[in-house]
């Protein structure tokens, strides 16, 4: 009978077992959307840092519900950055880093990114929507991506339908 692994061997092992269990039934990032040198764990903090919750819904991060922006949840599905350019994580760390250059004219302000921030903010966004798809008119549960039966367009309150807006 074998005796179980003594010394220095043994934390190895604890470590790599630790690993394998921290992995499982995680989805990883596609290859094609992972950003290279960035964190989705930094991200969510330089998100709230940076304030990007006062202009979009970000899910995730505390207190980011705004409508000013376009709503950031299932990022990773998204076939475009800025409506100009495709959704690749080279993309989207060029518009962080100055919007204006990839799209004239957007309301998204120049933030004060430093490029490592960029990184850390597109490798969270890229963890959104990373759910599988699932078969249209589904319901689905509070925070999954996919089809869904309704909408996904926030309906105006400010007026009563089909009345311009200050009659």
């Amino acid at each position: 009978m074998s005796q179980p692994p003594r010394g220095p061997a043994l934390p190895a092992l604890l470590a790599a077992g630790a690993l394998l269990l921290a992995a499982c039934g995680e989805e990883a990032v596609p290859a094609e959307l992972r950003v290279a040198g960035g964190d989705p764990a930094r991200g969510r903090i330089a998100i709230a840092a940076h304030g990007c919750g006062a202009c979009h819904v970000i899910p995730g991060i505390e207190g980011a519900v705004a409508w000013v922006g376009p709503p950031l949840m299932e990022w990773a599905r998204r076939g475009y950055v800025a409506g100009r350019l495709p959704n690749a994580p080279q993309n989207l760390v060029a518009f962080l880093q100055n919007p204006q250059a990839v799209s004239p004219g957007s309301a998204m302000p120049a933030l004060p990114l430093q490029q490592d921030e960029a990184l850390d903010i597109a490798a969270y966004l890229y963890t959104l929507g990373q759910a599988p798809d699932v078969p249209p008119g589904q319901p689905l549960a509070q925070g999954e991506a996919g089809t869904r039966p309704e909408p996904r367009i926030r309906p105006r309150l400010d007026r009563p339908e089909g009345r311009p807006l200050g009659q």
